[in-house]
């Protein structure tokens, strides 16, 4: 599966209303220097200190906002 990495403030950025909102990430304890990842399907990772969790998704055209946000392309 292919990802693109990034912190959690720019995930912050990324998110539109309707998709996981500000509060749901610090709830899921997404902090603006945590490690997090989205897959193609738009999947929202975390990585904890032994496994990647998954807390929730994007909607949409997320792919264009990534790509152009974060400069990133997908990797596998």
């Amino acid at each position: 599966m292919k990802f693109i990495e990034m912190t959690g403030a720019t995930l912050d950025s990324i998110i539109n209303d309707g998709e996981l909102h500000v509060q749901d990430l610090d709830g899921a304890g997404v902090k603006p220097d945590s490690i997090v990842r989205v897959n193609q399907q738009g999947d929202i990772e975390v990585r904890r200190a032994h496994k990647w969790d998954v807390i929730g998704g994007l909607l949409g055209k997320f792919e264009d906002r990534i790509k152009e946000t974060t400069g990133f392309d997908w990797a596998g």
